[in-house]
């Protein structure tokens, strides 16, 4: 499987993407930047979207950074019967934000998140109950907006702690030197998410 749908995360167009998306192009991957209003739309009117366009390019891999995580999780947990290769998600809340709710607690901060503002609320790890094999790559290089009220607990990227990217049910993890919004330019995650896209497992041995 070649295709590859790729979802950016809150507040930036999906056209970030495209570093990575380059990057993937160069391991014989073919990729789809979906794009979605993150602060506009709930979670799961951006996942029924997110199933149309799927459905119009057919089986494919898919790979989410953050937010886009998340719209990944909501579509495909919705719809057990779409045609899925293997799902990669990078710096993806999964459990929640700390740093989302400090923002939350702040007007400025809710109209920033927008729609999305439940999403951070902590909660219990999601399940993965599908049979393809779903990888995350979470970073540990704290610098980002998420540090901009204070300090975040435990290893971090700057936006989301490395406890926050668990999911059950996952199949592999590996855990980078990068930043949230670094994760989307650099070579290092490129090149885990092209493995585990082909072998879904990530190279431990170059994390």
């Amino acid at each position: 499987m070649r295709d590859v749908i790729v979802l950016h995360g809150l507040w930036v167009p999906g056209l970030v993407m495209s570093p990575l998306a380059a990057r993937l192009a160069l391991e014989g991957f073919r990729c789809h930047l979906f794009r979605y209003a993150g602060r506009g739309h709930p979670l799961e009117a951006n996942a029924e979207r997110l199933l149309r366009f799927a459905r119009e390019r057919g089986p494919a891999h898919f790979v989410g950074h953050s937010l886009g995580g998340l719209v990944i999780l909501e579509a495909l947990a919705a719809t057990p019967a779409v045609a899925v290769g293997n799902v990669v998600l990078l710096g993806t809340p999964a459990r929640g934000s700390f740093a989302g709710r400090r923002f939350a607690g702040h007007r400025f901060g809710r109209w920033l998140l927008g729609r999305s503002e439940s999403l951070w609320r902590e909660r219990s790890a999601i399940c993965w109950t599908r049979t393809e094999p779903l990888g995350v790559i979470a970073g540990t290089m704290p610098l980002g907006l998420g540090r901009a009220l204070g300090r975040l607990p435990g290893s971090n990227d700057g936006v989301v702690c490395v406890e926050e990217t668990e999911v059950e049910g996952m199949r592999d993890r590996v855990i980078l030197s990068v930043s949230h919004s670094a994760m989307i330019v650099s070579a290092r995650v490129a090149a885990q998410t092209a493995a585990f896209l082909r072998d879904a497992r990530f190279r431990h041995d170059a994390a």
